[in-house]
């Protein structure tokens, strides 16, 4: 099959008359920041997006305000409610929630990795991982983009490129020929492979050339990745049809050569990877109702209209309230995007208008100036997004860890109420400090991260054991030597039980002097969204400041108040991505 020339890359085209300005710069902010790894100087932006200072300060405040980014002194940072745009386009997509659980399964009964990637133009994206943690394992995120060429999953959707498609795709190789708009993927060597087909591996492990593999995934139904991405790594991929026959998406597995070598690894694999491939193939025939995989629509990430959480408070102010810094317009374009979700995949402009609240003139405009970015796609009567909203900031927030998400809120915490603050998880019978923000006195908590504590005596251990079920809970305490660290320690297992309980009812702990005299803690839980508490979060300060229940009243608001903000974010960024707790 020959295809055309390489040309060097057209223009893009100008943006239509309808389009948004408000709302394309913000989202240039945010393709900037995502670039730089979700943290960026200010005077970085103001260069890189070729914008005006005060242009990019309104930006930021904007975004800011809908709790998108937020700023560390000279720096913007990407947040994690960003997280609710690709959130929106992957529910929209059901492809996780209805194939997901499946691939989980086969990464289980393989012990590899395995990915779900979807067509992005001429790249591949991931939209879900199941990654065995090895010291040589798969590091890719959800939302990362590699180039078509490099990978099992590329030689499948390209079978169905036609001319202009090449086209685009030998105008950026032309281009970039090293991959330097492409960070996920290690660069290419110069002058490696053939001229329309070249890596970072040993030039063995490269097909004569990506047409070639095209050619060869279409015969034998699967595609092979030899060393495509970076030495040692190799995969086998299958597409994922829907009821009309069109591939929606690639599923693959990926080994090391450490374990199985290129020419090992279909026979290994294929016989799970095709049946796990029929299975998903029935799963995206079924209506929803008939599903057996979890429905994460009701998620309060997910609700769409005026009442949801990320721009409820806004839309309810004044424009006195929202200050001169707030660009209505961006907020409104950006808004739209959430409209969509699980069981809303298309949607006309009426409907997107009436889901977020807008007028149907703003709605209007903002959809218009989304399909010209290539954020949304449409066939003239309903919109759909695209899996390019995944590049607005998803794979560097969907790597964080819950400490990562807790810290900016332990700061704010701590500078309210002038104590120190600290997030700890249950390991065993102890509890390990996974953040902390210290405060400044002359008489203060030395503890660092990782610190390990005994959960009885502590306030977040009690916060934490008390989420355990009561018979696990009996178990444990039974074979826990409950001894006295302090005059005041609570060592009677009975009574222990009984302080559980009360924190159980009253959804937070106060210990008092039982860890070390003169040391009072006060922690209340995290949840995830499930529910399940998966950490908790504690002030600690000096007992002979005030009374117990003057502790209480002055730090509980506060610390309730940092953890719904923990919680907030956690359940945002886990609708997809598997957050550590550590």
């Amino acid at each position: 099959m020959t295809q055309p020339a390489a040309t060097a890359p057209s223009a893009p085209p100008p943006p239509p008359p309808e389009a948004v300005g408000p709302l394309m710069r913000s989202l240039s902010v945010l393709r900037e920041l995502a670039a730089g790894g979700g943290r960026q100087p200010v005077g970085d932006l103001v260069r890189r997006t070729d914008l005006a200072r005060s242009t990019v300060d309104r930006v930021l405040s904007t975004l800011a305000r809908l709790g998108y980014v937020r700023t560390e002194g000279r720096d913007a940072v990407l947040a994690p409610r960003l997280l609710e745009l690709g959130n929106a386009y992957l529910a929209a997509s059901e492809l996780p929630d209805r194939l997901g659980p499946l691939a989980d399964r086969l990464a289980d009964e393989l012990d590899e990795s395995v990915s779900l990637a979807v067509p992005d133009g001429d790249g591949v994206r991931f939209v879900h991982q199941a990654t065995r943690r090895r010291a040589m394992s798969l590091a890719f995120r959800i939302g990362d983009l590699l180039p078509a060429e490099r990978g099992a999953p590329g030689a499948l959707f390209a079978d169905r490129w036609d001319a202009a498609d090449w086209q685009r795709w030998r105008s950026r190789r032309a281009a970039d020929p090293t991959d330097a708009g492409f960070p996920a993927v290690p660069p290419r060597r110069a002058g490696d492979g053939a001229a329309d087909d070249a890596g970072p591996g040993p030039d063995a492990a490269w097909p004569a050339g990506f047409e070639a593999r095209v050619a060869a995934a279409r015969d034998a139904g699967w595609s092979l990745d030899d060393q495509l991405i970076e030495p040692g790594l190799v995969a086998v991929a299958m597409p994922v049809r829907d009821t009309a026959g069109r591939p929606v998406c690639a599923l693959s597995v990926v080994s090391h050569t450490s374990r199985l070598s290129a020419a090992e690894l279909p026979d290994a694999v294929l016989p799970r990877l095709r049946e796990t491939v029929s299975a998903m193939e029935y799963a995206l025939s079924l209506p929803r109702d008939a599903e057996s995989v979890p429905d994460t629509a009701s998620a309060p990430d997910t609700a769409p209209g005026p009442s949801h959480p990320a721009h409820a408070t806004w839309m309810r102010a004044s424009k006195q309230e929202l200050g001169p810094e707030f660009v209505e317009s961006m907020a409104r374009g950006l808004i739209t995007l959430t409209a969509f979700g699980a069981g809303r995949a298309e949607l006309p402009l009426t409907a997107v208008a009436e889901a977020t609240g807008l007028a149907r003139a703003t709605a209007r405009r903002a959809l218009i100036t989304l399909e010209h970015l290539g954020y949304l796609a449409t066939d003239g009567k309903l919109f759909r997004p695209t899996p390019k909203v995944l590049e607005l900031g998803f794979a560097h927030l969907s790597g964080l860890t819950l400490p990562d998400i807790a810290q900016p809120h332990l700061v704010a915490l701590v500078e309210r109420v002038h104590d120190s603050a600290s997030m700890a998880v249950l390991s065993g019978d102890d509890i390990q400090y996974a953040a902390r923000v210290p405060t400044v006195r002359i008489m203060s908590v030395n503890i660092t991260l990782g610190t390990r504590f005994p959960a009885y005596p502590t306030s977040m251990g009690r916060v934490l054991l008390a989420d355990l079920p009561p018979a696990e809970l009996s178990a444990r305490l039974a074979l826990t030597d409950l001894a006295p660290l302090t005059r005041h320690t609570v060592t009677d297992p009975g009574q222990l039980l009984a302080l559980l309980e009360d924190v159980r009812r009253h959804d937070y702990a106060l210990v008092d002097e039982e860890l070390e005299e003169g040391l009072r803690s006060l922690a209340v839980p995290v949840r995830d969204r499930t529910g399940r508490v998966v950490s908790a979060v504690n002030v600690s300060t000096h007992a002979g400041r005030c009374t117990a229940d003057e502790t209480c009243e002055r730090l509980l608001p506060a610390l309730r108040t940092a953890a719904a903000a923990i919680e907030a974010d956690l359940w945002v960024a886990g609708r997809y991505a598997r957050i550590p707790v550590l």
